[in-house]
């Protein structure tokens, strides 16, 4: 089994492709041979990494997309991992594109935009904890939307079982994970990860989930039968 160190290992080397990779071809021509991994004759081709060319792009207005898929509502996570020798202090980021993705083996996943600051740190990280938010939390993930700021100052935290990434005091849920695989999708990346542990606070629970919703946070009220 890969451990923490491998998963890291592999988050980077994954990282440095996709930086080489950013630039589309000027102009349509033929496909280059595919790249023939270390095993040899035979072995499965390896996926060409590059950017999207503009004739390739659909013909959708970026603003209208974002008002558009507005329009469906999420939860909001804060996804963290720990310190490193090169840089000790903590990471994390308000995350609303998460979602459960297996059950058996367990996965989760969530999009991080390739400009992110914070993945790089994951990445190197190989581990994550994604801390689901509550409505009383709405303060705390503005704070860790900014960039440039201590986002962990005055917040109390304890490290996760498994990969030690901080574990937000009075979260309704945490998910403790590994990083199981990385793959692009466009401008975003889909980080995929193996979890190691999770849990819930019963008593945070109570105050329901902080809800996005066309670019405001919300609460969770059931229907009446």
């Amino acid at each position: 089994m890969m451990g923490h160190a491998g998963m890291a290992a592999t988050a980077v080397r994954y990282l440095r492709a996709v930086g080489a990779a950013t630039s589309a071809p000027a102009a349509p021509g033929p496909e280059a041979p595919p790249d023939v991994p270390h095993g040899g004759p035979g072995a499965a081709a390896r996926p060409v990494l590059r950017a999207v060319r503009e004739d390739e792009r659909a013909p959708v207005d970026g603003a209208e997309f974002r008002r558009v898929l507005g329009h469906f509502a999420s939860g909001v996570t804060i996804v963290t991992a720990p310190g490193d020798a090169a840089a000790p202090a903590p990471a994390g980021f308000a995350c609303q594109s998460f979602a459960s993705l297996s059950l058996d083996p367990p996965l989760v996943a969530f999009m991080v935009a390739r400009t992110s600051t914070t993945w790089p740190r994951i990445a190197r990280a190989g581990v994550f904890c994604v801390n689901v938010l509550g409505a009383d939390q709405g303060a705390l993930c503005r704070a860790f939307a900014v960039r440039g700021a201590d986002k962990f100052a005055g917040v109390r935290h304890t490290p996760a079982p498994v990969s030690g990434s901080p574990l937000l005091a009075g979260v309704p849920a945490w998910i403790d994970c590994t990083v199981q695989a990385v793959h692009t999708g466009g401008d975003h990346l889909v980080v995929v990860g193996k979890v190691e542990a999770l849990g819930t606070d019963e008593t945070a629970a109570a105050t329901g989930p902080l809800l996005f919703h066309r670019g405001g946070f919300g609460e969770f009220r059931p229907l009446r039968d």
